[in-house]
């Protein structure tokens, strides 16, 4: 792909995030908290920071909105929280809005997503890697496509990107110009350029490292709340563009 056409996108944890993502070019970030846990919503405060910090020629800020971790099949209250948080962060000024909704069975649940296209009031959907763990991820392209999404954020169903790119170059392949596609999970300098030649429309990489503390408390287990965390690393950030020449 024409490096002038490719969009690169930052998960971020914080208003920091969101600055390293101007720095950088990225023309996205996907707020989140806990990336740890695969990233929740973030919280209210989070986005208005965030927003502020990208007022100025900042990049666009799109919110992943999911209550809680692991799987994507919700129950009706869980879908309500969703679809209120999805309307929150539209009306407080977001540019889209991260999404995901699984039926039972395991495929895209139309019903759902649909209720919250509707809650996004026009503001740009993504679907997340709810895709990569559908049984069919080409049909679920198909199913976003008629739901009108903008883009599917996608491994090719691996764990890595780097380790999906022939499905990747598939889904690039089916979504003809109607959908866009962006790769992401585990994308760093490295695995990049090999990525960004399937096609797609957008890199999403998190460019994270963990800061690890020191209290000198011992506490009974990691749920306690004492350890590291993480947080957006400029130099991995800027590695990921100098590796695509940008």
């Amino acid at each position: 792909m024409d490096a002038v056409t490719l969009a690169l996108e930052i998960a971020v944890q914080d208003p920091a995030g969101v600055r390293i993502a101007r720095e950088v070019g990225a023309e996205r970030v996907e707020l989140t908290q806990g990336l740890a846990l695969g990233g929740l919503t973030p919280s209210p405060a989070t986005l208005e920071l965030a927003l502020a910090e990208s007022a100025a020629d900042g990049p666009e800020i799109h919110v992943l909105v999911r209550p809680r971790a692991g799987g994507f099949h919700y129950d009706r209250d869980e879908l309500a929280v969703i679809e209120r948080d999805v309307r929150f962060a539209v009306s407080a000024g977001a540019a889209g809005v991260v999404i995901g909704c699984l039926d039972a069975t395991g495929r895209l649940d139309q019903e759902a997503m649909g209720r919250l296209v509707d809650a996004a009031n026009g503001a740009a959907v993504t679907l997340h890697r709810a895709i990569d763990v559908t049984p069919d991820p080409v049909a679920t392209l198909h199913a976003a496509r008629e739901l009108g999404l903008t883009r599917i954020l996608t491994s090719g169903g691996a764990s890595a990107a780097i380790d999906g790119v022939e499905v990747l170059r598939r889904l690039v392949e089916e979504a003809d110009s109607g959908i866009q596609i962006m790769a992401g999970s585990g994308v760093d300098a490295a695995s990049v350029a090999e990525i960004v030649a399937t096609g797609v429309d957008a890199v999403h990489f998190s460019a994270k490292r963990t800061v690890s503390e020191s209290t000198g408390v011992r506490m009974g287990s990691a749920s306690d709340g004492v350890g590291g965390y993480e947080v957006t690393d400029r130099d991995a950030a800027f590695a990921v563009r100098a590796a695509l020449g940008l």
